[in-house]
């Protein structure tokens, strides 16, 4: 089939990548795309290098601003701001903008690392406005998020929030990054799948150890999480940055 004979944008986009390629024209493509992605890697290290570490924020873009858990992220932000610490979020709406929203009000640090997405996608405006950055690729941002977080947390969201919250256990787990307090908010969101991990994965499967449990603490509340955060830094004779 010819792609103007595919009815929608996705099969199109499907069969365009499909489509058979020369060897020049891989090459070309994958060398050029080797600048942009360092393009990113050099901004995002300049601009986040200056701002310093900070707290993440992570959460679903879908979650609206009545939501308990929107609410809960606002105040989680605020207290974490009045605490010290700044305030890194995907700079989109939901969650994020929860986030970036509680920092604002507190007057501290807000950053956005804001990804180009066909949907769900767009930043906030609590973002301070020269600490919104834009990203083209998934990897380069998670990498801003890891490199310059000393702390993450996790509110309610999707594939994407599991995405981040996996791949920051495993970073610690591995000892690629050092032990830095990964916190999930809301027990009964987060139940469920804890109890997958523990009964299936640990117990049955054996392809986690028991002691993998402890590299994230799950709360309910925003005085917890400031409390797990002031906890770590004075255990560790550390001071917030801001």
């Amino acid at each position: 089939m010819r792609l103007e004979d595919f009815d929608n944008d996705e099969d199109k986009v499907i069969q365009d990548s499909l489509k058979q390629k020369t060897w020049n024209e891989i090459r070309t493509n994958d060398s050029w795309a080797i600048f942009k992605i360092m393009s990113e890697f050099v901004n995002g290290y300049e601009s986040m290098g200056r701002i310093g570490p900070c707290v993440s924020i992570f959460g679903s873009a879908r979650t609206k601003p009545d939501d308990k858990y929107y609410l809960l992220a606002e105040k989680i932000a605020f207290k974490i701001s009045k605490a010290g610490y700044g305030v890194i979020t995907g700079g989109g709406p939901g969650i994020m903008e929860a986030g970036n929203k509680g920092a604002h009000l507190g007057g501290g640090t807000s950053v956005g690392l804001n990804i180009e997405l066909p949907f769900e996608q767009h930043f906030n405006p609590y973002i301070d406005h020269d600490k919104n950055l834009n990203f083209d690729y998934f990897f380069v941002r998670k990498v801003m998020f890891v490199k310059y977080s000393q702390g993450f947390v996790v509110m309610p969201g999707g594939f994407g929030t599991l995405d981040e919250m996996f791949e920051a256990i495993t970073l610690i787990q591995t000892k690629k990054i050092g032990k830095f307090p990964i916190i999930l908010v809301g027990v009964e969101f987060w139940s469920g799948l804890l109890d997958w991990v523990k009964t299936v994965l640990v117990e049955k499967m054996h392809t986690v150890s028991p002691e993998d449990l402890n590299l994230f603490k799950i709360v309910d509340t925003e005085d917890e999480v400031v409390d797990v955060l002031d906890k770590f830094y004075k255990k560790y004779d550390l001071s917030p940055n801001f």
